[in-house]
C-alpha cells in the first residue's frame, strides 16, 4: 500500500467516524451489548449522576449538608448578579465554604471568562469543528478515548448519545485549535468534567482557558516532554523534603518516586484519585486560585494521611495512593479544604507555594485557532492508529493507577 492509498484509508476512516457523532449511529452499525445499556442498568445515580452497580456500596448525601448547601444558593445567586463589584475576599471565602453544585457551572464560568470568550469568538468554535471533522489526525484516537471517559457516569454511559458527541467535538475541535499539542490523553476527562456544568461552547473555552492562560497553563503538561509535569515533580520533592522529611525517607525507602503517584494529580487536578464530591471542591479552589493548588492539594493529601502510609510497603503505598483514596476517603470535604487552605499559609511562609516560573519550552509556539492544512505536524498515518508516537518521560510514569491504568499502557502518550 503506498502513501496516498494509506491518506485515503484514514480520511475514510475519519470520516465514518465523524458521520457516528455527527449523525449517530446507522441501522448497520455495530454496537457492543455494554456500550448500549437499558434504563434497567442505571440500578441508582448519586447526586453527581455517577451509576452506583452496588446498591450496598450507596452512600446517601448527609440532609444537614444538603440544606446548607440550599441556603447557600440565594447568597450565590446574588454574588452572581453583582460580580463585577464582588471583592475578592468575599469570593475566596464563600468558595473555599463551597459552591452549590446547583450553580456551580455559572461561577465556573465566570472564574474562567468564559462568557467574554464566547462573545469575543462567536462562531469559532462551530469553524473549528468543521475543521476537525475534515483535517484533524487525532480523531480515531479521540474516538476511541471518549468511549473510555467516565464510562460509570449516567451523560457519557451510552455511546454516540449527545453528551459523547458534545465531547467528541470539543476534542477534536481543539486539536486543530491548538496545534502545539493536538489531542493528547488526559484532555478527555478534563473536557468531560466541563461538560457536567457548562454547555458544549462554553465548556471548549473553558478548556482553552485552562490550557492557555498564565493562570493555569495546562500547555505545559500536554505538549511534547511534558515540561510542567518535571516542574511540579521537582517542586513537590523540594516540599516534601523541606516539609515531610520522614515521609519522603519512607517513600524513598519503598521505591516510591514521585513520579509514580502524581501524575494524575497534576495533570489532572486530581480527577479520579479521591472523591468526586472532593474533586470537584478541588476544583473550585483551582479555578480561583491557578496552579498553586495542585502543588499544595498534593501536600495536603500526603500531610493528612502520612499515618497511614508510614505503615505500608512499596504496592500497598501506590495501592492508598491510587485507588484507596478515592474509594475510601476517611475524612469529609470541609475538612480536606480546612486543611487545604491552612497548607496554602504553610507552604507560602516557607517560600514554597509557588512552582517557579514556566520554562520557555512550555509556552506556546503557534498562534491558537489559525489554522492552515500543512501547519498540521507531521505523523506518518497508520490505518490501526499506532503510528503516532509521543515518548513518556519514562515507562513508571504512565502507570499510574494498578487497576486502572495498567490495561492502557501509554497512557498520556499518542497511541
Amino acid at each position: 500500500m503506498n502513501e496516498d492509498e494509506i491518506a485515503d484509508k484514514v480520511y475514510e476512516e475519519r470520516e465514518r467516524i465523524v458521520d457516528l457523532y455527527r449523525n449517530g449511529p446507522g441501522d448497520g452499525t455495530i454496537i457492543d451489548p455494554v456500550d448500549d445499556p437499558t434504563i434497567n442498568d442505571y440500578i441508582k445515580l448519586d447526586r453527581f449522576g455517577f451509576i452506583v452497580g452496588d446498591e450496598s456500596k450507596f452512600k446517601k448525601e448527609d440532609p444537614q449538608e444538603i440544606k446548607i448547601e440550599v441556603n447557600r444558593e440565594q447568597k450565590w445567586l446574588k454574588m452572581i448578579s453583582n460580580w463585577d463589584s464582588l471583592s475578592r475576599d468575599k469570593l475566596k471565602r464563600r468558595i473555599y465554604k463551597g459552591i452549590p453544585n446547583s450553580l456551580r457551572g455559572k461561577v465556573w464560568a465566570k472564574l474562567l471568562g468564559v462568557d467574554q470568550l464566547t462573545d469575543d469568538q462567536k462562531n469559532k468554535y462551530k469553524h473549528m469543528c468543521e475543521l476537525a471533522w475534515e483535517h484533524s489526525p487525532d480523531v480515531r484516537q479521540i474516538d476511541l478515548d471518549v468511549n473510555r471517559t467516565y464510562r460509570e457516569h449516567i451523560n457519557f454511559r451510552k455511546r454516540y448519545n449527545f453528551k459523547q458527541q458534545e465531547l467528541f467535538n470539543i476534542l477534536s475541535a481543539y486539536s486543530i485549535y491548538n496545534l502545539d499539542i493536538g489531542y493528547t490523553q488526559g484532555m478527555s476527562q478534563i473536557a468531560a468534567l466541563l461538560l457536567m456544568y457548562l454547555s458544549e461552547d462554553e465548556a471548549f473555552w473553558a478548556l482553552s482557558t485552562l490550557i492557555s492562560d498564565s493562570k493555569y497553563y495546562m500547555h505545559g503538561f500536554f505538549i511534547p516532554g511534558f515540561p510542567k509535569l518535571i516542574r511540579f515533580q521537582d517542586h513537590h520533592d523540594k516540599i516534601m523534603n523541606k516539609l515531610l522529611p520522614k515521609l519522603k525517607k519512607h517513600l524513598d525507602k519503598n521505591g516510591v518516586e514521585t513520579g509514580l503517584y502524581t501524575l494524575k494529580w497534576f495533570f489532572q487536578c486530581f480527577l479520579d484519585r479521591i472523591p468526586f464530591k472532593l474533586t470537584l471542591r478541588v476544583w473550585d479552589t483551582f479555578l480561583l486560585e491557578g496552579d498553586k493548588i495542585l502543588s499544595a492539594m498534593a501536600y495536603c493529601l500526603l500531610k493528612l494521611h502520612r499515618h497511614q502510609l508510614y505503615a505500608l510497603g512499596m504496592d500497598d503505598i501506590l495501592n492508598f495512593l491510587q485507588v484507596k483514596l478515592e474509594q475510601n476517603y476517611m475524612h469529609t470535604a470541609d475538612y480536606t479544604i480546612e486543611k487545604l487552605q491552612e497548607c496554602l499559609v504553610e507552604l507560602k511562609k516557607n517560600k514554597l507555594d509557588n512552582a517557579g516560573q514556566p520554562s520557555p519550552n512550555e509556552r506556546l509556539k503557534r498562534e491558537l485557532g489559525i489554522f492552515n492544512p500543512d501547519d498540521i505536524p507531521v505523523r506518518k498515518p497508520q490505518i490501526n492508529g499506532v503510528g503516532k508516537i509521543r515518548k513518556p518521560i519514562n515507562a513508571d510514569q504512565i502507570h499510574s493507577s494498578p487497576e486502572q491504568d495498567s490495561q492502557r499502557q501509554g497512557e498520556w502518550t499518542r497511541l
